[in-house]
């Protein structure tokens, strides 16, 4: 640790920029100056000197996010291509949902961490102070790269917030994934902070709506803690980090997954942090550079399944008929391939010709599903109707009931939607005209936020 003398004259030696006149400007006090401590460069900030810059404009970054309110927002996934052939060492396409996650986060002056969750009716506080007793009893890491959650401190996460020990609903995973990232991610000086968290994404229906959570949770307290810059411009209403500094959310958003499902494959928040489309093999992420935006309707036929179950009884076909069930693996993951070829190509050149490829390959891939045991009565069913309406449908996901894609094409007409869309819901499942391959995190100015988030909000 370095201990800097005294210096009025501030100045940064990469540009040669009087630093004093910003820390005069945004308010810094002489005493906050005294104590900031720079964990990453071995710095200590003493009397009006800086020897550190990236340290200084972390510091005026920091300060100039701590007076503002803003919001984050993250998209869900769906799987377009290459359920179950995955867990088998074969391509899995992921797409970005455009029902999104939204964030609002607020600085106060409480000496409170207040956490909000109107989807599940979670209100929830804390005092810093008691946060800061519980973060000194923690293996906190101290470098940029995340580390996994210990299974000792999520014990003692659990004993601070009153959870039981077994315990895995949904309120007390989201409070554990909020307590490790504040804690992990604010240490040096934690907050206080009124965060709101509300979604457009059903929980337990297979669309990353945990990982949406901790995207939009570590891109918020990363904003604020100023390890990565406020995006917005002046007269903005939305913002996008870059890619180093995605990298960075992508990193946590994948430890906070670490705290709710335990080994999770990073595939969900990935799509989060990145939006668009990646391919999945065998552990390997790679983003897709250019994917169209694609409507669709989305479907949930409410029919709870157990992933684990559908997985293990795929596994016993292949071991009981490898010579008919390997082929059809491999067919999958040729549908994925072309699927990735064809959309590359929309791209290149808009068309309508491409879609009669897509709507062969869903259905091809359904009947695929349907093989290797992973269909569902309700899934047939929405299938069906769909189809009774000229439309082509596919399950998402693990299978077994939950959620389906619909595509639809540029050309389809509103009433053909709209009826089929009534007679999903006769069916007694739920429905979204949504699109998909959209953008990933964003920040937004909270006044720019569509008027329902805002209600809702408002309304807290």
């Amino acid at each position: 640790m370095y201990r800097i003398g005294l210096s009025v004259n501030l100045e940064l030696r990469s540009g040669g920029s009087p630093l004093a006149l910003l820390f005069l400007t945004l308010n810094v006090p002489f005493k906050e100056l005294l104590t900031y401590e720079c964990c990453e460069h071995r710095y200590l900030v003493a009397d009006w000197s800086l020897e550190c810059p990236a340290c200084a404009l972390r510091l005026i970054c920091r300060r100039k996010m701590m007076v503002k309110e803003f919001a984050v927002s993250a998209p869900g996934k769906v799987i377009l291509h290459g359920e179950h052939a995955v867990v088998h060492g074969k391509a899995a396409l992921a797409v970005s949902l455009n029902l999104r996650t939204f964030l609002r986060i607020r600085p106060n002056k409480s000496g409170k961490v207040l956490i909000h969750l109107p989807n599940i009716g979670t209100r929830l506080s804390w005092d810093v102070v008691q946060l800061q007793a519980l973060l000194s009893t923690l293996q906190v890491y101290k470098n940029d790269e995340p580390i996994s959650p210990h299974p000792e401190e999520m014990e003692k996460l659990k004993e601070f917030a009153g959870i039981e020990k077994h315990s895995a609903d949904t309120e007390s995973l989201a409070v554990l994934t909020f307590l490790y990232l504040y804690l992990s991610i604010c240490e040096r000086d934690l907050p206080s902070l009124d965060i709101a968290v509300w979604s457009e994404l059903p929980t337990g229906a297979g669309l990353g709506s945990s990982a949406a959570y901790s995207v939009c949770m570590a891109a918020a307290l990363l904003t604020t803690s100023g390890q990565i810059s406020c995006p917005l411009e002046y007269g903005t209403d939305t913002g996008r980090w870059t890619v180093d500094e995605l990298n960075i959310i992508n990193k946590w958003a994948f430890q906070g997954e670490k705290v709710i499902h335990g080994n999770p494959s990073g595939v969900d928040n990935a799509v989060g942090a990145w939006g668009g489309a990646l391919r999945y093999r065998a552990g390997k992420i790679t983003t897709l550079n250019r994917v169209p935006t694609l409507k669709i309707l989305l479907t949930n036929t409410k029919v709870p399944r157990s992933t684990k179950i559908l997985v293990a009884g795929v596994k016993n076909k292949i071991l009981k008929f490898p010579a008919i069930m390997n082929p059809v693996l491999d067919s999958i993951d040729a549908i994925a391939s072309l699927c990735e070829h064809v959309l590359d190509a929309m791209v290149e050149t808009p068309s309508l010709e491409e879609y009669p490829v897509l709507e062969e390959l869903f259905d091809i891939n359904q009947h695929h599903l349907n093989v290797i045991g992973v269909g569902h009565p309700s899934l047939d069913r929405l299938c069906h109707v769909t189809a009774s309406h000229g439309l082509h449908s596919k399950l998402t996901g693990a299978g077994g009931g939950g959620c389906g894609i619909t595509l639809l094409r540029p050309d389809t007409d509103s009433s053909v939607v709209e009826a089929a869309k009534q007679d999903l819901k006769l069916c007694g499942f739920e429905c979204w005209e949504t699109n998909i391959g959209g953008p990933g995190v964003l920040l937004h100015s909270s006044s720019s936020l569509k008027a329902e988030v805002q209600q809702v909000f408002e309304g807290l």
